[in-house]
C-alpha cells in the first residue's frame, strides 16, 4: 500500500512552495500521499523583506524562517538539496546528490535577475535575489562608507548609489536607503550631502499600475529624503564603477550599483524543456504546464492570465500564496476526482513601504491609504502571511508587531 501512494514533489520553499506544502498536509493524511519538499537551503525567507536586508534596516536572520519550524517533517520529507534538472518525460527530478521521482510536481523555484541583454549588468550590478545577495549589498554599502572615511583623498563616487528600476522592489529599497543612509553618515561622521542615491528607470513613471496620486506621494516622499530620479532613461551599459544611461550616454560613476529592473523564472525551468514566454511559462487557468497535466508551475516561474484584462497577473507574494490554495485543491481533485479549480486572483490590495513609518497603497476595493496608516497595514499584511504559515508563534517570533 505504501509503495502505491501518489508521490507529490514540491520544488522550492518560496511563498508558493511553502504554502502549497502546508495546504497539502491539510488536504491529505499521511496514509494517502507522500509529500516531498526540495530546497537548496534549510530555511525559507521573506522575499518581500529582502530590500530591508539589502539596505541594512533589519537583521538578516529576521527574514529567515527555518523550514523545520513551520513544516512538520514527520509528514513531509524535506530534502535539503539543489535541483539540477527536471526530466518531465520520465517524471524524475535530478538533484545535486541524487534523483527523485514524482506523480505530481509543483515547481516554485523562484526568480533570478533578468538583465535584458544590458552589457555588464550580470557582471557588475548587485541584485536583491536572496538572503546572501542582499547581505552582500548591505556589507558593500557600509564598506564604501568605511573606505571613504579612512582614505586620504577619497573618490566622491564611492558614496554614489545607483539603483536600476523603479518597480516595487526598487522603490521599497530606495525607501529603506533613505532611512539607512543618515545613520551610516552619523556612524562614519560623513555629511549627508556627500551621498548620492540615483534611481534610473526606463519608463516615464515609477511603480507602473499605481494610482497617480499614490505615485506622486511616493515620489515626493523619496525626493524629500534625498533620492534623485532619472525617469524615461534607459541603462545602456554597466561598468565596474559606472553606468552609461540615456540617449546622450551620460556616464554616472558609482561605488554601488543595484539592479531591480526585472526578474525571470529560474533558469532550470527553461533548461528542462518548458517553453518560456518572456522568461516564464504560460500556465493554464488551473496552473498546469501546457502538455503536462501532472506539473504545476507557480509564483515567479509562471505567467497566469487575467481573463478580464487579457494580461498576466504580476508575480507578487499575495498571488503566489493564493496560487498555492488552488494548486493543492487541484492535486487532490486529480487524485480523487471532481472539478478542477481555475485561478482567480482575489485582490486584497497592495501597499508599498517607503521606509521608516511611511508607505502608500490601496486596500479594500481601491481605498487609498498613506503614511503611518499605510505602514500599519503593510505590517498587518506581512504578519498575516506569517500567521498562515506558522500560526501565532511565528508572528510573535518574526512578525512586525512583536511585543518584545
Amino acid at each position: 500500500m505504501i509503495g502505491n501512494k501518489p508521490k507529490i514533489v514540491v520544488l522550492g520553499a518560496g511563498y508558493a512552495g511553502m504554502m502549497t506544502t502546508k495546504r497539502l498536509t491539510q488536504q491529505f493524511s499521511q496514509e494517502e500521499v507522500e509529500i516531498t519538499l526540495v530546497n537548496k537551503h534549510n530555511y525559507h525567507y521573506q522575499t518581500t523583506w529582502l530590500h530591508e536586508v539589502a539596505a541594512g534596516t533589519i537583521d538578516v536572520n529576521r527574514s529567515r524562517i527555518m523550514i523545520s519550524d513551520v513544516i512538520n517533517t514527520r509528514r513531509v520529507n524535506f530534502v535539503h538539496d539543489t535541483v539540477i534538472k527536471i526530466n518531465k518525460e520520465d517524471k524524475t527530478v535530478q538533484l545535486e546528490n541524487g534523483e527523485i521521482s514524482y506523480d505530481y510536481l509543483v515547481i516554485g523555484l523562484g526568480f533570478e535577475k533578468a538583465t535584458f541583454g544590458i552589457p555588464g549588468m550580470e557582471e557588475h550590478a548587485f541584485s536583491i535575489q536572496s538572503v546572501d545577495t542582499s547581505r552582500m549589498i548591505r556589507d558593500h554599502i557600509e564598506y564604501q562608507f568605511a573606505r571613504y572615511r579612512n582614505e586620504t583623498n577619497p573618490d566622491p563616487s564611492m558614496l554614489t548609489i545607483v539603483v536600476g528600476g523603479a518597480g516595487f522592489t526598487g522603490i521599497e529599497f530606495l525607501g529603506e536607503l533613505a532611512e539607512r543612509i543618515p545613520l551610516l553618515c552619523k556612524k562614519y561622521d560623513i555629511p549627508r550631502q556627500d551621498v548620492k542615491i540615483i534611481d534610473v528607470e526606463a519608463m516615464s513613471t515609477i511603480l507602473p499600475g499605481f494610482n497617480e496620486e499614490l505615485l506622486s506621494y511616493a515620489k515626493e516622499s523619496l525626493e524629500y529624503r534625498g533620492i534623485e530620479f532619472k525617469l524615461g532613461t534607459m541603462i545602456k551599459e554597466v561598468k565596474a564603477d559606472s553606468v552609461i544611461v540615456g540617449e546622450d550616454e551620460e556616464e554616472i560613476t558609482a561605488g554601488t550599483i543595484v539592479w531591480t529592473g526585472g526578474v525571470q523564472a529560474n533558469r532550470i525551468v527553461g533548461e528542462s524543456g518548458f517553453e518560456l514566454t518572456k522568461g516564464k511559462v504560460n500556465v493554464d487557468a488551473t496552473l498546469r504546464a501546457p502538455g503536462h497535466d501532472e506539473v504545476f508551475i507557480l509564483g515567479d516561474c509562471a505567467w497566469v492570465m487575467n481573463n478580464e484584462t487579457g494580461k498576466p497577473y504580476p508575480p507578487t507574494a499575495q498571488i503566489a500564496i493564493q496560487e498555492a490554495d488552488v494548486c493543492a485543491h487541484n492535486i487532490k481533485t486529480m487524485i480523487y476526482g471532481g472539478t478542477l479549480q481555475e485561478f482567480k486572483f482575489d485582490d486584497k490590495g497592495t501597499v508599498a513601504s517607503l521606509g521608516g513609518s511611511d508607505a502608500m497603497g490601496t486596500v479594500f476595493d481601491g481605498n487609498k491609504i498613506y503614511g503611518m496608516q499605510a505602514k500599519v497595514m503593510k505590517n498587518v499584511i506581512d504578519d498575516r502571511y506569517l500567521f498562515l504559515l506558522g500560526g501565532p508563534t511565528l508572528v510573535l517570533k518574526k512578525g512586525k508587531f512583536r511585543p518584545f
